[in-house]
């Protein structure tokens, strides 16, 4: 009778009674998106920690989402999802992301930042679209931030101006940036001529080690002087440079290149998907919201190749208008797409590095645009 009883109450305290429909229909998902991370490669690093989060999130009674009160802790989940709400984390991440990059070939190329800034095109769009179909502006604007493929940039803001959509908005983001080799090829080729696809670019001019260190010095005074919203981000972003491109902190680059983000990279993930439950995520502004990124995502790279073509009459056909559409900040995602579409053209194109400036002017341009909403829209 003991042992009957045990296990009633074993049972009744298990997950499995409590399990409806909707956390069905999430963990299916959560599978799907573990699947396309393992097997197909999108955006493995973030894309398995977010599916998991989504997992663990929507397995009845785990308490690891549970809000803290003055009565009873939080869950484990609760408390290190606070360096999401507080921005740490996409800080962070921009740190890592500054310690890796090499801002040599838009320095040696200044122009890139036109093509950078073009690509964050999709942003306004979405906003637009958005705010006609009856989003508040604040959540309008965290739906076009999606078009700059920037991740961290896409958290930061949309924590601050709309929470609830978080989940939505994190994995769109990333969904979009690991499925870049297959969204922007089609794009590229229907706006720009065999004959533009197929123009060499000269090799870029060597850059010193004083004007990459100068770098992200300046930058970090103009953009923050102008938009003090954005300094986590940008400031961030360029201290990680800094760390890189001065020489004598090489302990220092190697930790926010590696163990850092790592680290900061499994944190991110999995409360950010474990933001994801049933309750909040099935509903249809998440599939509506899905949408608006793509549109956002197609838009930017329609940006960015547009003024890559205005680049290419400007300059008499010495620019290819491909490197354009790397200027959203898919680092160095995007990049590779140019090239290899400008190799399938002509065989003798090397983009890469020419394809990098407009990149990581987009990861810049992503920053500021964030920075330019939150002020606009934050509280």
């Amino acid at each position: 009778m003991l042992l009957i009883e045990a296990l009633e109450k074993l049972w009744n305290t298990s997950g499995f009674t409590a399990l409806t429909w909707q956390y069905m229909v999430m963990i299916a998902i959560a599978l799907i998106l573990i699947y396309l991370a393992i097997v197909k490669k999108f955006e493995p690093l973030l894309l398995l920690p977010i599916a998991f989060g989504m997992l663990l999130a929507n397995l009845p009674f785990t308490g690891l989402m549970d809000h803290a009160t003055d009565t009873a802790n939080g869950g484990l989940l609760y408390y290190l999802y606070q360096g999401v709400k507080l921005g740490i984390y996409p800080s962070l991440i921009f740190l890592g992301i500054g310690a890796m990059t090499d801002f040599g070939p838009l320095i040696a190329s200044p122009s890139s930042l036109f093509m950078g800034a073009g690509a964050q095109f999709g942003i306004a769009a979405a906003f637009i679209i958005a705010n006609a179909l009856g989003f508040a502006p604040g959540e309008a604007a965290s739906i076009g931030i999606i078009g700059g493929a920037d991740g961290p940039t896409a958290i930061y803001l949309t924590t601050r101006l709309a929470p609830d959509l978080l989940p939505a908005i994190a994995i769109a983001a990333y969904s979009y940036m690991a499925l870049i080799p297959i969204i922007q090829p089609p794009i590229m080729r229907l706006l720009t001529t065999k004959k533009e696809r197929e123009t060499v670019m000269v090799q870029l001019r060597p850059v010193s080690k004083l004007e990459k260190v100068c770098f992200p010095i300046i930058v970090s005074i103009l953009c923050i002087l102008l938009l003090p919203s954005v300094a986590p981000l940008i400031g961030m972003l360029m201290l990680g440079n800094l760390f890189r491109e001065c020489g004598v902190v090489e302990r220092l680059s190697d930790t926010a290149q590696n163990a850092l983000i790592n680290i900061v990279t499994i944190f991110l993930g999995v409360t950010v998907g474990a933001t994801a439950a049933a309750d909040t995520f099935l509903r249809p502004e998440t599939l509506m919201i899905i949408g608006l990124g793509l549109i956002a995502f197609m838009f930017s790279t329609v940006g960015g190749l547009l003024l890559g073509k205005l680049m290419y009459v400007l300059t008499g056909g010495k620019v290819n208008p491909l490197i354009g559409s790397a200027g959203v900040s898919a680092v160095p995602m995007a990049a590779r797409v140019s090239h290899l579409e400008g190799q399938r053209a002509n065989p003798k194109n090397f983009l890469l590095m020419h394809a990098i400036g407009p990149n990581v002017a987009g990861v810049i341009g992503s920053a500021v645009a964030a920075g330019i909403l939150l002020s606009l829209f934050g509280k």
